[in-house]
């Protein structure tokens, strides 16, 4: 039997192995979710955003941790610049990512949004994250020359590098003058829970698929 007292080195292997499991299982068990004020809440209550919403049922899968770094006015520049920081810290096994709103209001140029976008992407499975895109639209009155290439890019960067994809986060919900708030852009706090159902509907089956993910 090994005697710890004498040698004291074996002693801190083990506390060090010890502790860097329990630190990779709570890695592994963390979904970030990385976004604009949409996820962030603007408006409401933290507690009921729908990212707070999804934790209470990630919790049938185990100890899941949800981790809500979203920031309200994000763009898709500032996202890739704050993004890698926040994977090395927490090592995510999933990463939402809901950015591009804040970009196509102000009229970015789409191919910058994109290679902003893939450039996350890429950031995200590069620690071993799977990604799941949520995406957006802008108003009507861009025009459908910016309008629908600013939607379909998320349905191509999902193809591309092989995502999730919740093709329009606010599908029937934007539209709905009772779910929305006054600016008719953020959500209300009745809206959350149907937010957090569209992410439920990809998410739950792909957990629930791959055993490798579940705690």
């Amino acid at each position: 039997m090994l005697n710890l007292i004498t040698r004291p080195h074996y002693f801190w292997v083990l506390v060090f192995a010890f502790f860097t499991s329990i630190i990779d299982e709570a890695r592994a068990n963390t979904l970030l979710v990385f976004g604009d004020s949409i996820s962030a809440g603007y408006g409401i209550n933290s507690s009921q955003t729908w990212p707070a919403l999804l934790q209470q049922k990630l919790y049938q899968f185990g100890d899941w941790q949800v981790v809500n770094a979203s920031v309200s006015g994000e763009t898709t520049q500032g996202g890739k610049r704050r993004l890698p920081e926040l994977l090395q810290q927490l090592k995510p096994a999933w990463v939402l990512l809901e950015l591009g709103g804040n970009d196509g209001l102000r009229g970015y140029p789409l191919a910058r949004i994109t290679n902003n976008l893939a450039a996350m992407i890429k950031q995200s499975q590069s620690v071993g994250a799977e990604v799941m895109l949520l995406g957006m639209r802008v108003p009507p009155n861009y025009g459908p020359r910016y309008t629908e290439p600013f939607f379909q890019q998320y349905q191509i960067l999902a193809k591309i590098h092989d995502t999730a994809l919740v093709p329009f986060l606010l599908d029937n919900i934007a539209t709905d003058p009772d779910l929305m708030q006054a600016d008719g852009i953020h959500p209300r706090a009745e809206a959350q829970s149907l937010i957090t159902d569209k992410v439920w509907q990809v998410l739950e089956p792909l957990l629930t698929s791959n055993t490798q993910l579940l705690p």
